[in-house]
């Protein structure tokens, strides 16, 4: 884009508040318009209640910069490096991780929120594992999150979010999820150690491309551990050319949180490979296009965020009128006989699906004989690096390396194998639930009615994707075989080089067979897990038929036709008027 274009477009973005004050009191008259709502259900209509409060939010709040990854890929670290001093807590355990709010305070002070909104004072020191757990035992409700605040100049202009790790805690995922939809912008980190797995790019694919964000932050952090420049180039490329297929605006860069934070704050830099000044000019290339990008951009970036979310409540409310109103142009009669026909289709369905879980029992097990094909490969190919590295290897690195790298890669392979077949059972539900979406959508047996819009196929597709995610990250087990463990510890207790990498090699077939043990058993409860979840699937999709035609036939005998019609006619038009606003952004 030229300068002249860019800044054409932030005058347009600095212009747009009036409109979209506009827009959002346009659809703030049809929440408020309780017929209408009647019409087109309380559930829905509470759908765009909180659209409304969402995108309020949005307009009101600091901006927000959220910070996500897997569990241990130094997420605190490189927060606490942008800011030059320690703020976010580090070393947590997955069991103790909070989500952090990090915002700006000319005196700083640290709060926990509970989900009573009870407020509690607490100290920095407070944040330390060992007494965080404590306390948290100790408050009298649930922790929401940690309300820090610092006076580093940086939070003046934007709020920073510190989440706990995706794969680690599922029980947080629907805050993390809240906080994702309500951010501006997001910094996604990985790890050089271990870069960019399928599960990672599957939820980029999944959770955050879906939102839009017109700025994405992927950093690989830790190239500190990487032993040559090309080394690190090798492992950042590979991390950018994966985001160029699922994120092509997203900015990669490779750095190393502990070395920029140790450099802010004055502590020593250890340079055994003479990368300093490399590590240090990374960050600060990371840093100048963060100011650049997002922090200079911020009251542009958060225009763009708000109109994305009204024109996806304008979609919405449209496909609902849509599909109520191509209903409404049905009799009664016609409405009962088609009440009777989806009964005998779910039946029919319903001995269909039985049919169709063979396919998923035959697939898993393929899958599961096809992963052990490969770990028996990789174990072959790790016993012959042993044995190499009794020459190539020195004591030192042995004794430093040595077992981090042993169960990193017997860690990495076993993750890899789920996360590869975890893609492709996805890709197989996704079929299914598209057929069951397909024979139960109402479409299908409405006959002459009108069929669905984009927006209601959209609508149904996100059911079937919700379950897809559920099915391929529910029910696989640990992340790392935990039956291989015992015979790692037996190496880890070894001193000398010859004694670790004897021992290596002693335990060798039972760290081998306990790993694919283990393996066996993920993708048993895959298996268990993608069953219940299409199980779940055909029932969601049932219901949804069920309740929108249970709906009509309500609104059949209790409303008039005419004035249903007036209502909608009216809503239509107001959604056209604020669609034909929100188009001049486009």
């Amino acid at each position: 884009m030229s300068d002249i274009t860019e800044r054409d477009a932030s005058m347009s973005y600095a212009a747009a508040e009036p409109d979209i004050e506009y827009v959002q009191s346009k659809l703030k008259s049809l929440i408020t318009n309780k017929p209408l709502c009647t019409i087109l259900g309380e559930e829905f209509a509470e759908h765009l209640r909180e659209w409304d409060k969402a995108i309020t939010k949005r307009r009101t709040e600091a901006f927000s910069l959220v910070v996500l990854g897997d569990f241990k890929r130094g997420k605190s670290t490189i927060i606490n490096a942008i800011l030059g001093k320690s703020i976010a807590p580090v070393n947590v355990a997955p069991e103790t991780f909070t989500i952090n709010s990090i915002s700006y305070s000319e005196n700083p002070k640290v709060e926990a929120v509970l989900k009573s909104g009870q407020r509690i004072t607490l100290t920095v020191d407070d944040l330390a594992r060992e007494k965080l757990e404590k306390l948290m035992r100790a408050f009298p409700d649930t922790l929401e999150y940690i309300d820090i605040r610092d006076n580093t100049e940086i939070l003046k202009e934007i709020r920073i979010v510190d989440t706990p790790g995706l794969s680690d805690l599922d029980c947080l995922d629907k805050q993390v999820q809240d906080y994702l939809v309500n951010a501006d912008a997001v910094i996604y980190v990985a790890s050089a150690l271990s870069p960019f797995s399928e599960s990672e790019q599957f939820f980029l694919a999944s959770h955050i491309r879906p939102l839009s964000f017109s700025k994405l932050y992927v950093l690989v952090n830790m190239i500190d551990a990487m032993n040559t420049r090309e080394d690190i180039d090798k492992v950042v490329n590979r991390v950018n050319e994966r985001c160029e297929a699922i994120m092509p605006n997203a900015f990669v860069y490779g750095v190393s949180g502990i070395d920029e934070y140790r450099r802010k704050i004055g502590l020593n830099r250890p340079d055994i490979k003479g990368f300093q000044e490399f590590y240090e000019t990374e960050f600060l290339k990371f840093e100048m296009s963060l100011k650049r990008e997002i922090i200079l951009q911020k009251d542009i970036i958060r225009t763009q965020r708000v109109l994305t979310m009204l024109n996806l409540m304008i979609k919405d409310t449209a496909a609902r009128i849509k599909m109520i109103y191509d209903m409404m142009a049905m009799d009664r009669k016609k409405l009962d006989d088609i009440s009777k026909n989806i009964e005998i289709e779910c039946l029919s369905l319903a001995s269909a699906l039985v049919n169709k879980k063979p396919k998923i029992l035959l697939s898993v097990t393929e899958m599961q004989q096809e992963a052990e094909q490969w770990m028996y490969g990789f174990f072959s190919k790790l016993r012959e690096d042993i044995l190499e590295s009794r020459n190539t290897a020195t004591a030192e690195d042995i004794d430093k390396h040595f077992y981090s790298y042993l169960v990193d890669k017997v860690g990495e392979a076993y993750r890899r194998c789920l996360d590869i077949h975890g893609q492709r059972l996805n890709s197989i539900i996704a079929q299914l639930g598209a057929e069951l979406s397909k024979k139960l959508g109402l479409s299908s047996l409405l006959g002459e009615a009108n069929s669905f819009s984009d927006d209601q196929a959209e609508s149904m597709t996100g059911i079937v994707s919700e379950f897809v995610i559920t099915a391929a990250s529910g029910g696989r087990g640990d992340e790392f075989p935990s039956g291989a463990m015992p015979f790692f510890k037996n190496i880890l207790h070894k001193k000398r080089q010859t004694d670790i990498i004897d021992t290596a090699l002693e335990n060798y077939d039972d760290i081998r067979n306990n790993t694919i043990k283990d393996l066996k058993a993920s993708y048993k409860a895959m298996e268990e897990t993608a069953l219940k979840q299409l199980d779940s699937l055909y029932e969601t999709q049932v219901n949804v038929s069920r309740d929108s035609l249970n709906q009509a036939i309500e609104m059949s005998s209790d409303i008039s036709s005419a004035s249903v019609k007036k209502y909608l006619e009216e809503a239509a038009a107001v959604l056209k008027d604020a669609a034909n606003v929100i188009m001049k952004y486009a």
